[in-house]
């Protein structure tokens, strides 16, 4: 009896230190496997979601191009990249330029900050503080500087914080792109394997939580991050045309904060109104109104966008996720935080409603 009792606790210290070795082995394997693909992580998630977002589009391009796939990603690869690239190139030069007036300007000792012009006489009592800050600092822009440092330095680290981060999220959407091309090529396959593993990791409702991941990734990247980038466009070409001052810049920040959902409005309006101070009421007034049909086109896109359903999140699930992304992982986060964030909210949501009611009243 006691040398069966000893066999079989012999078995079980054998069997149980195997599962340990096995399990130990498995996640040294996992752990550097993660190590390895650190650096790409970011770039892998992203290129997963645009793979996702742009299957559709993928799909139709390939029937344009009678069922040759490499020509259709060919295709669909340089005009992501044209259409990512060419608005860069456009806004860097313009800050390129911007900045060597600035400093021309400067060196010159002439205004760096045109005079409010005589347009503002008839301004409301309530905008007299925002002149008067005006008119000094056009006439000596470091007395306002040294006035409002503390609250100029606080904006002036969240700016640098956006222009340093722009470079490096460029360069990763790019690579992203291309990822997401070779994606696109597999999709069929990429699929199958999809869902197998969310049913592998879930259980029967795997292929459920599925489809709600690539509907959840479609409707936020259509939804919100297309509708901020057309609106960017939008008051980007209105910026370039209309000659206004660091147009680049603004148009940065009009981007983020459409993504953010705070919208173009805060950075727009100011800018229509210093406009109509310092140029000719012709160029301002057709601004105003390209500004003013950019500003209204937020409730004509969402609904196109996301259809007549409700839309995949609250917005302040998205504000939290795009401004946590940014403060995480830089400019591409600030995309990526929204989807991730908005994913996560619904796989929440659907596990709540799948809870069973008798497991909710033990």
């Amino acid at each position: 009896m006691n040398q069966n009792n000893s066999n079989f606790n012999s078995f079980n210290f054998e069997k149980i230190a195997d599962t340990i070795i096995r399990l130990g082995v498995l996640f040294l394997l996992i752990g550097w496997c993660y190590d390895i693909l650190k650096p790409f992580v970011l770039i892998i998630v992203w290129a997963i979601v645009i793979a996702v977002a742009m299957s559709p589009i993928y799909e139709s391009i390939v029937k344009i191009f009678r069922g040759k796939k490499i020509f259709a990603i060919i295709f669909m690869a340089l005009l992501l990249i044209s259409i990512l690239v060419i608005p860069s190139i456009l806004v860097t030069q313009s800050l390129y330029e911007e900045i060597n007036n600035f400093t021309t300007s400067y060196q010159s000792n002439g205004h760096l900050i045109p005079p409010p012009g005589e347009s503002t006489k008839n301004w409301p009592t309530i905008t007299k503080p925002i002149l008067e800050i005006w008119q000094t600092a056009s006439v000596d822009v470091s007395k306002v500087i040294i006035k409002y440092s503390d609250q100029l330095k606080v904006v002036g680290e969240w700016l640098l914080l956006a222009l340093a981060g722009i470079g490096k999220g460029i360069l990763q959407f790019i690579i992203s792109i291309i990822i997401a091309m070779g994606l696109l090529l597999y999709s069929e396959s990429l699929t199958s394997v999809s869902k197998n593993i969310f049913i592998k990791l879930i259980g029967k409702n795997g292929e459920h939580y599925a489809f709600i991941t690539v509907a959840t990734i479609r409707n936020v990247v259509k939804g919100f991050l297309g509708v901020a980038l057309i609106q960017s466009l939008m008051v980007g070409v209105g910026f370039f045309l209309a000659g206004v001052p660091f147009a680049g810049i603004f148009t940065i920040i009009c981007l983020i904060l459409a993504t953010i959902q705070v919208g173009i409005g805060p950075i727009a309006i100011p800018v229509v109104i210093y406009m109509f101070s310092v140029t000719d009421t012709t160029t301002a007034t057709i601004l105003a109104i390209w500004i003013g049909i950019t500003l209204v086109s937020d409730n004509i896109l969402k609904p196109i966008f996301l259809g007549r359903g409700n839309p995949p999140a609250p917005m302040l699930v998205i504000f939290l996720g795009a401004i946590g992304g940014f403060i995480y992982n830089g400019f591409i986060g600030l995309f990526l935080g929204a989807v991730i964030l908005t994913l996560g909210y619904k796989f929440f949501l659907s596990w709540i409603e799948m809870i069973e009611p008798e497991k909710v009243e033990e």
